[in-house]
């Protein structure tokens, strides 16, 4: 006969609570990047250039040509003396061109983030995320010709016979005179 233990009055249990301390409940440490994020960012800002302010002005730092066909990706900083590099996604058969010109690139992102900041490039074929183009120029309406120089221009192709050819014609006369001063 198995006896069952009583259970603790009201008082008692009261008296257990407050002698007796929990363990809190097991939480994993929060991610490294939550709290890293901002010091790093203030630590660019503190001490210089990082790969954000690179990205922002990539055009200038390499020049039109290359920027059309590349894009930075990221910066690798070397760790116990190792060579920091840059890596970059260049569009298609670019990247031919892009590492004949690796010294060069390589010399102007050194320019703009200090020296020795990068001394390996990595390329990345693929297309670029951010397509940023200049916006097209915007061309000029030009002036027509002056009523007479028309008539003379149509007048002297009189002749010939209609068609693509005599519309070619008259489009480079036009253009002749309206570039000679004469429109």
């Amino acid at each position: 006969m198995s006896r069952r233990r009583p259970l603790p009055t009201l008082e008692e249990a009261r008296l257990i609570l407050a002698t007796k301390r929990t363990r809190p409940q097991h939480r994993p440490p929060p991610p490294a990047g939550r709290g890293l994020g901002r010091f790093v960012k203030e630590l660019d800002a503190k001490y210089g250039q990082g790969a954000g302010a690179l990205t922002a002005r990539w055009r200038e730092v390499v020049g039109e040509e290359i920027a059309r066909r590349t894009e930075p990706v990221k910066l690798v900083r070397g760790r116990n003396g190792a060579p920091s590099s840059l890596e970059i996604r260049v569009a298609g058969p670019a990247a031919a061109i892009i590492q004949h010109k690796a010294h060069e690139i390589l010399a102007r992102v050194n320019l703009f983030l200090g020296a020795e900041a990068v001394q390996k490039l990595r390329i990345v074929q693929g297309p670029p995320l951010q397509r940023v183009e200049p916006p097209a120029p915007t061309r000029r309406r030009s002036m027509p010709l002056d009523a007479a120089l028309e008539a003379q221009l149509r007048d002297g192709l009189a002749e010939a016979p209609d068609g693509k050819l005599k519309d070619a014609l008259l489009a480079l006369g036009r253009g002749v005179l309206k570039r000679h001063g004469q429109g």
